[in-house]
């Protein structure tokens, strides 16, 4: 019973925080970089802001090359959890369709689920660039279907520009 207190405590300050102390982003676009499928390929991104607590986000990643060609598109949702001036801390989840190829399987296609927590956060005076990481757990059927884990490090942050 007081495990249950404090569980049904921390999820209503979780709904109610996000009213406090929180950067506008209302109805915003973005337009960025960002690198989180199965095979790690690197995309244009895209994230609008519905309303203060509510994003969309799409990706679209491809890469030519000959007998290893990659494509990946995704699409999500993002709802922020915590809001501070310079940093929203959100869930959300993202599907999407992923192809490869190499040289000894052929082609090879699938499907995404992620189900991701992450952080996106500006620099004072760099307002309009967010900069994320996320982590999280993703579902993915490509050649077999597996559960693995994500986790960006800095050098596969999400650079978003907002207009």
């Amino acid at each position: 019973m007081k495990l249950l207190k404090i569980t049904l405590t921390i999820a209503i300050m979780s709904l109610f925080s996000s009213l406090v102390s929180a950067k506008e982003m209302p109805q915003r676009l973005g337009v960025g970089i960002k690198n989180n499928t199965s095979e790690s390929l690197p995309s244009l991104a895209a994230v609008y802001h519905l309303n203060g607590l509510t994003a969309v986000t799409g990706g679209i990643g491809v890469d030519t090359q000959k007998d290893n060609s990659k494509f990946q598109i995704n699409a999500g949702i993002r709802h922020v959890i915590f809001h501070e001036n310079q940093l929203h801390y959100y869930a959300g989840g993202q599907l999407g369709l992923v192809t490869f190829e190499d040289p000894i399987d052929g082609k090879e296609n699938g499907f995404e689920a992620n189900f991701l927590m992450g952080v996106e956060f500006f620099f004072t005076g760099l307002e309009n660039v967010g900069f994320s990481f996320e982590g999280g757990l993703g579902l993915s059927s490509v050649k077999d279907t597996r559960i693995r884990t994500l986790a960006d490090d800095p050098f596969r942050a999400g650079i978003i520009f907002y207009f």
